[in-house]
């Protein structure tokens, strides 16, 4: 079994998610009391929120990148960033570290192509939403990319940031976003991407008919894949 790097605390509130479905997974798949070979490193999401607003991501990269050497020295043999956002500068970690990155938006056009999804809604951060960092990435695998009108990603932003990465889930900010999901499926989205790893938290696909694809639970479960592929 390969050694996970896992670069989290970007919130810790979803990263101890990907901590249980990654060792759920390895259990799933081996069985008895196997569990996942993995490295940790969780670093102050404070520190990198202010720098994320600031517009000084050369700064989120270095912090992110010494993480993932750290990562790197302490025998994981690849590397698992646990949020959407910072993988706006992956290609910086990438130019710094020697082992693979397992990059959440190729693990999400993966399956979205295996399920023949299209046209796709996007939720996430301001960042994730509005940039072309993500949208790319999908765009790449021949998914068209729906996001919500300006108002609406104010919504979904402030939400994240003031409620979800606090641990706070507030069945109002529920309604809103499947609100928002409906809004999506209207304008022609066959599905949406809960592309902020903290969204699992709120919406699930129980509460909407709209398929919904987790980028935790897609990353977590591609991560496992390439822990079990022989070394």
């Amino acid at each position: 079994m390969k050694t996970i790097g896992l670069l989290g605390g970007m919130s810790w509130e979803s990263t101890q998610t990907y901590y249980r479905l990654v060792n759920e997974g390895v259990k799933a798949r081996m069985g008895g009391l196997h569990s996942a070979k993995l490295v940790i490193y969780s670093v102050d999401f404070a520190e990198i929120e202010t720098l994320q607003h600031q517009g000084d991501w050369p700064a989120t990269a270095r912090i992110l990148t010494d993480a993932a050497c750290s990562l790197q020295s302490a025998g994981a043999d690849f590397l698992v960033i646990a949020t959407n956002t910072m993988h706006k500068v992956a290609p910086e970690i990438e130019q710094g570290i020697r082992i693979p990155l397992l990059h959440i938006a190729d693990a999400t056009a993966k399956v979205l192509a295996r399920d023949g999804v299209t046209r796709v809604g996007l939720l996430g951060t301001r960042f994730t939403m509005e940039q072309a960092f993500y949208r790319e990435r999908l765009e790449a695998s021949g998914i068209e990319v729906i996001t919500p009108d300006e108002a609406q990603r104010d919504v979904v932003h402030q939400i994240i940031y003031e409620e979800l990465c606090r641990g706070q889930i507030k069945p109002g900010s529920r309604e809103a976003y499947l609100d928002i999901v409906a809004s999506l499926s209207v304008q022609g989205a066959q599905a949406v991407i809960l592309g902020c790893t903290e969204i699992g938290l709120l919406i699930r696909q129980a509460d909407t008919s709209v398929p919904l694809y987790d980028t935790t639970e897609i990353h977590a479960a591609q991560a496992v894949e390439q822990a079990l592929v022989r070394l």
